[in-house]
């Protein structure tokens, strides 16, 4: 949420600025003050009245125009800012801003501003991969702007190619990191595991659980947004990949075992959020199996991931315990055994926690014997509370 936070959307001349309007929208409702400035240019391709009406707040189109107010408009506008937006910013406004000019209401409020400044490109696919443009976006990073990349896909003029203004979801997601998110994991590799593993019984059968992966998706995306490099080992989920995050995907325990084993060494702090299947079938049938070959399976134990990654720690381990009777009991047989600087667990049979649910109710076991008992809360504010523990252990 963007609660008293001004967000600034400057829209420049393309066809994507039709696009905005959406993105004006979406902040609205994630409850930030929204004040838009547009080039003459864009209320070509989208009125004013229409971004009026979306932000509830008057919108900047003429540097000249007469003020109802003693306040000249781009300056106003620039403090006012916590954040400046520019989208869809064509190779245009990017030249324009690559050297410093500023000769309308968009460019001028950039200037002017103290805000970060993020900027999505959009334009034509020769036109972004001119070495004018190339150069003035590089230029533009070093300045100091915040870039998001264009997509790709059918542009406006019938090609395909990188030059769709990103995803929306995508610059609202780079707003959540630049705008309210400290980079205190700046520098630190977290390595998290999330979701189901999938034992094979034959070609088309297999043994799972219904871990979602909802809670470890929450860690790597909070990690991320705190300036971690991030690692995500994750089961088969139906969960969309988290663009900037590398993520590994894996189906049975054993490929998970050989995945974390592989980062751990490098990881500062590792997350077990996934839920590992304890066994796997000992002999798999190849192609499919009748029924009456499969009624009494044999069983062998799978890797143990957190025993082995609390052997010898040289970062901070956090492992998760799910139970539905004598909760702290197990957990804290757990955290004895495999030895995680502390332990989440939660009870499924709780309304509000387990798998698949957006919120969870878990208690926190630490290594010095306390307990925490934490309230309902929704996933991403549990990853926080975890991040906040385990950044206190890396010092």
């Amino acid at each position: 949420m963007f609660i008293d936070k001004t967000i600034v959307v400057g829209i420049s001349g393309g066809i994507a600025a039709y696009k905005a309007a959406e993105l004006v929208s979406r902040f609205k409702k994630l409850h930030a003050k929204v004040r838009v400035c547009m080039t003459k240019a864009s209320c070509e391709f989208i009125s004013p009245l229409t971004l009026q009406s979306l932000s509830q707040a008057p919108v900047a189109s003429d540097m000249f125009a007469t003020p109802s107010k003693w306040e000249i408009e781009h300056i106003s506008l620039a403090k006012a800012a916590d954040i400046m937006v520019i989208a869809p910013a064509p190779a245009n406004i990017i030249g324009k801003l690559a050297n410093g000019i500023a000769d309308d209401i968009v460019t001028a409020t950039v200037i002017a501003t103290k805000a970060k400044v993020l900027i999505a490109p959009a334009m034509n696919i020769n036109m972004y991969e001119n070495k004018a443009v190339t150069q003035n976006i590089e230029k533009l990073k070093n300045m100091g702007y915040i870039i998001v990349e264009p997509a790709i896909g059918r542009l406006a003029c019938g090609t395909y190619g990188k030059g769709r203004l990103a995803d929306l979801d995508d610059i609202i997601e780079a707003v959540y990191e630049n705008l309210l998110y400290e980079k205190d994991l700046a520098g630190k590799r977290v390595l998290i595991t999330a979701g189901p593993t999938r034992e094979k019984i034959d070609a088309v059968r297999f043994i799972t659980n219904h871990s979602s992966g909802k809670m470890g998706y929450s860690l790597a995306r909070e990690a991320k947004r705190r300036g971690a490099e991030v690692v995500l080992v994750s089961g088969k989920v139906s969960l969309a990949q988290i663009k900037g995050i590398e993520t590994i995907y894996v189906d049975s325990a054993e490929q998970m075992y050989q995945q974390v084993m592989n980062h751990a060494s490098n990881s500062d702090i590792i997350v077990k959020a996934a839920a590992v299947g304890d066994f796997k079938v000992k002999n798999v049938f190849s192609g499919k199996a009748k029924k009456d070959k499969i009624k009494n399976l044999e069983l062998e134990k799978n890797p143990d991931i957190l025993f082995e990654l609390g052997k010898n720690k040289n970062y901070v381990l956090i492992g998760f315990c799910m139970e539905t009777e004598d909760l702290e009991l197990y957990a804290s047989q757990k955290l004895k055994e495999k030895n995680p600087d502390f332990i989440i667990a939660n009870d499924l049979t709780m309304d509000g926690a387990g798998f698949a649910t957006d919120t969870n109710i878990v208690k926190i076991l630490h290594q010095s014997g306390e307990i925490e008992d934490l309230p309902i809360m929704s996933k991403d504010d549990l990853a926080k509370e975890i991040l906040n523990r385990a950044k206190i252990l890396l010092k």
